[in-house]
């Protein structure tokens, strides 16, 4: 019985699993849309609204939060400057993903993700 799983593990250490989150979203906030697996966008759509939702309100206790889990100082510009005042009224909902096929090599499932509001 696999009741009150938190989240996916991802065949990784907890270590290896919290520098992919920081390097996914990294580049999620520098591209705004990314092409990666399947099971790695829904784990890291929770991330990555978390983060939004804290970079909303740009004091020195959110860019205090947001250097120690991204560990990137542009990232961590962009989301204050430009991510959080652009998602400012949005409840939430700040990331989609959409599912494109599978990958050839391994028919991995894959899928886009995105910024909801971006930027033209």
């Amino acid at each position: 019985m696999s009741n009150k799983i938190k989240f996916r593990k991802l065949n990784r250490t907890s270590s290896h699993r919290k520098a992919l989150m920081r390097n996914l979203t990294c580049s999620l906030v520098e591209h705004e849309t990314i092409k990666t697996t399947l099971p790695k966008a829904k784990e890291m759509r929770s991330f990555v609204e978390k983060l939004i939702t804290k970079s909303k309100v740009n004091d020195f206790n959110s860019v205090r939060y947001l250097k120690a889990a991204l560990n990137c100082k542009e990232t961590v510009k962009k989301l204050l400057n430009v991510v959080g005042p652009r998602n400012k009224d949005r409840p939430g909902g700040y990331v989609r993903v959409l599912k494109a096929g599978h990958r050839a090599g391994d028919n991995a499932p894959m899928a886009y993700i995105q910024l909801v509001e971006q930027g033209e």
